[in-house]
């Protein structure tokens, strides 16, 4: 009796340990929603708990051939459903997520906010989105404070709304202290007005993430003898919006949200489940799944004299036929190394 009141005991303080490990690491859903509840037959604890598997060093005498090239993964397929589900729901008092794993989106929000991942602006962010448009290019960081994040940084917090949300009109309701009073500010340049509600902010949400962007470089690596490939940056992407005089929602067009940097965003992806629809014992974590390509992309553009997207040249299915054309030649640069 003695020896099982001590393994009971021993299993309590397993789980409350390796929940608190756990919890420690990402904050992500994990099956111990209750100190001392397991909700399956057994911990799982490999994804949340394992460490990252690094890159493998290539210097630049070994890499005796190489292609940037920019694609597309488009999450109405089917394959690339597991980065798109399962969908959150943003309230005005609440952020409603799944309970055992998390989309895409919904991780890199959530450590967006948690100030863990580096947004890059695709535009300068000083000309508000009317500059020069960078795209890719990793120029323009977006910071918090030392230490600081979305919820106690409140310049980094005004900024960030941009990205992860769109704000909606001014609101023409002034505030009123406590006598009922309409409260008047100072402009910056002496004039005063009436201090209003703040704007209504609608929150992107997993459903509206209809494609992720990667920017990655293929090359042959001799000291190792394989054709191999580093993803360098990923971008979520969305429909831009438009509204017309009736406030009628019109798409417009594809809309960059913002960029992270790839190799600093397995730290974070090294530690959430991924769906594996044949097999419930045995998910993947997202950085797993971006690793050994489970998901189908497009090439839409790649390194060229002209700097030119494919599009500019191609259109419809020729575009995708231009695409499979410039793997092929990537997959045939690796096939005639070993053909003599």
């Amino acid at each position: 009796m003695k020896s099982l009141f001590m393994s009971a005991v021993g299993v309590f303080l397993f789980v409350g340990t390796t929940l608190g490990q756990i919890e420690g690491i990402n904050g992500g859903p994990v099956n111990v929603p209750t100190e001392g509840i397991i909700d399956g037959v057994y911990i799982q604890e490999h994804i949340p708990t394992k460490r990252m598997i690094p890159y493998t060093n290539v210097r630049e005498a070994d890499a005796i051939w190489s292609r940037r090239v920019w694609q597309y993964i488009d999450l109405r397929e089917k394959i690339n459903h597991p980065l798109y589900y399962p969908l959150d729901d943003i309230t005005p008092l609440e952020w409603v997520r799944n309970s055992s794993r998390w989309s895409l989106w919904t991780i890199i929000r959530q450590h967006v906010m948690n100030a863990d991942l580096r947004v890059f602006s695709p535009f300068n962010p000083i000309s508000y989105g009317l500059g020069a448009w960078d795209g890719d290019q990793l120029k323009y960081p977006i910071d918090p404070e030392q230490g600081m994040n979305f919820f106690t940084d409140t310049a980094f917090r005004e900024v960030m709304t941009t990205y992860l949300g769109r704000l909606g009109p001014q609101s023409d309701i002034p505030l009123v202290d406590d006598y009922g009073d309409n409260i008047i500010i100072t402009l910056p340049d002496g004039s005063q007005t009436f201090e209003y509600e703040p704007r209504d902010t609608t929150w992107f949400q997993s459903s509206d993430i209809v494609q992720y962007r990667l920017k990655e470089d293929w090359f042959l690596d001799k000291q190792r003898s394989v054709l191999d490939q580093r993803i360098i940056a990923i971008a979520p992407v969305r429909y831009k919006v438009s509204l017309d005089a009736n406030g009628n929602k019109t798409i417009a067009g594809l809309q960059e949200m913002f960029w992270l940097y790839f190799p600093h965003c397995r730290f974070v992806f090294n530690n959430y489940f991924v769906y594996n629809d044949r097999n419930d014992a045995q998910w993947m974590s997202f950085d797993d799944l971006f690793w050994k390509r489970r998901f189908n992309s497009v090439i839409y553009k790649e390194s060229n004299v002209h700097d030119r997207e494919i599009e500019t040249y191609r259109s419809g299915l020729d575009a995708l036929h231009e695409s499979d054309k410039i793997k092929n030649e990537i997959r045939n640069i690796e096939h005639d190394i070993w053909s003599f």
